[in-house]
């Protein structure tokens, strides 16, 4: 899932930032209203993170004009602002969610957690295809019952193809859900995962889960694919 970080303060914006792609979420980061419009703009995102304090336009104007361009993405608003009226008026504005500073850690991720399942109209907490079972809260993955040891990005790009089992995933798709805006398209990293993960999930099995389509991109399936080439 792919998330846009928009805060103004460096330490807490980083903070937040590492802790969110140490649990698998490609995170990009804006500093203020304005680079957060931009970015909505070129990119696609599952969530958006949004401080009240920035400079220039603050939280409130940019998620109303957010609404206003139609971004439907779930916002979950920021703030060290804790009167009621502060929080009628961020959702009144189009936010999701309101979380107060300073907030636990755990706390944001299960927030983050909920606004994702109402988006994805309830995304079942366990995936499943064929013997490969994925733990959506947990971040982890077995396949017959063994666990599979997976760095963060491994699962990310793993639950990414989950969520679309049976369907053709091109780079360029992959990229933008799973990667954050410092992903070179001209690098060779996404296949360099998929190898990974062949490892990982299908060596010492019959029976391939992984499929490539030369040119095309990955599909996950417990079905053969015309043209698998790997």
């Amino acid at each position: 899932m792919r998330i846009l970080l928009v805060e103004d303060e460096p330490r807490v914006a980083h903070f937040v930032a590492k802790g969110l792609r140490e649990r698998s979420y490609a995170v990009d980061v804006a500093g203020d209203g304005e680079t957060a419009l931009y970015q909505t703009e070129i990119n696609f995102y599952d969530i958006i993170i949004l401080d009240v304090m920035l400079p220039g336009r603050d939280g409130f104007e940019v998620c109303r004009e957010l609404r206003e361009l139609g971004v439907k993405t779930p916002v979950l608003m920021l703030t060290a602002r804790d009167a009621v009226d502060d929080r009628v008026e961020g959702l009144d504005s189009g936010a999701d969610d309101y979380l107060i500073k300073p907030f636990d850690f755990k706390e944001l991720l299960a927030r983050v957690r909920a606004l994702l399942r109402r988006a994805q109209e309830l995304r079942p907490a366990v995936l499943r295809v064929a013997d490969l079972t994925l733990n959506t809260a947990s971040h982890t993955a077995s396949r017959a019952g063994k666990r599979v040891e997976l760095t963060a990005k491994e699962y990310a790009l793993l639950e990414y193809f989950a969520l679309h089992p049976g369907r053709l995933l091109g780079r360029e798709e992959i990229a933008e859900h799973v990667w954050d805006e410092n992903f070179d398209p001209m690098s060779n990293v996404i296949d360099v995962y998929v190898r990974r993960l062949r490892k990982k999930v299908d060596e010492g099995f019959d029976r391939p889960l992984i499929h490539t389509r030369r040119g095309s991109g990955y599909i996950l399936s417990a079905q053969g694919v015309d043209e698998d080439v790997e």
